[in-house]
């Protein structure tokens, strides 16, 4: 079918993907809105894949102050390049996780990065549960890497819903974002304060 300039318009102010991106994804998925806005993150997903190998020696710190003055935040994103860490997109992207951040309380950026004693705790907790539920032993095991996969998404930054847009992960966000500045960005550390709470430095 045809796409019209109007549904290539309409898409970009979507996804603020560039006018080429909006138009060949709107070609492949035949015209439909859904599907093209899906293709368009399939490809960014694709091209931020590729680009996960290059250096990021640029970036920025971020400060983030809570209305109340009782929750701060200490946010560094990295890039590859001064000109990308200057732009209104990335500085926005930055302030939005270190906002995220405040609101939702994560323990570490990525699962990996999760302490191992914390992890050790919630498996005992999660055991315990499961030893008390009544069912046989031999389901005890996916009970508790089911309620360990649950933590991950609630705790970990990048599997968060992103507070201003749930239906997103904060990983979907990074991704989207780095895509459209055509750059490798890494969130490489946070550090939350709370008053009267010491929460780690999350590495």
């Amino acid at each position: 079918m045809s796409i019209s300039s109007e549904m290539v318009k309409e898409l970009r102010d979507k996804t603020g993907a560039g006018v080429m991106d909006c138009k060949k994804a709107l070609e492949a998925a035949g015209g439909d809105m859904h599907k093209a806005v899906d293709e368009l993150r399939k490809r960014g997903a694709a091209a931020a894949e590729k680009r996960s190998g290059r250096s990021t020696g640029e970036g920025r710190v971020e400060a983030y102050i809570h209305p109340g003055n009782r929750v701060g935040v200490l946010l560094e994103v990295d890039c590859e390049t001064d000109f990308v860490a200057r732009t209104d997109d990335f500085q926005n992207f930055c302030h939005d996780v270190a906002l995220h951040i405040a609101a939702a309380a994560p323990v570490s950026v990525s699962r990996e990065d999760v302490p191992a004693e914390i992890i050790a705790k919630e498996r005992e907790i999660y055991t315990e549960q499961a030893k008390q539920s009544g069912k046989p032993e031999a389901v005890w095991e996916k009970m508790i890497d089911g309620r360990l996969q649950k933590y991950f998404a609630e705790n970990v930054l990048l599997e968060q819903p992103f507070v201003k847009d749930p239906d997103k992960k904060v990983s979907d966000l990074l991704t989207a974002v780095a895509a459209k500045l055509g750059e490798n960005m890494i969130i490489r550390r946070f550090t939350r304060f709370q008053i009267g709470i010491y929460e780690n430095e999350s590495e």
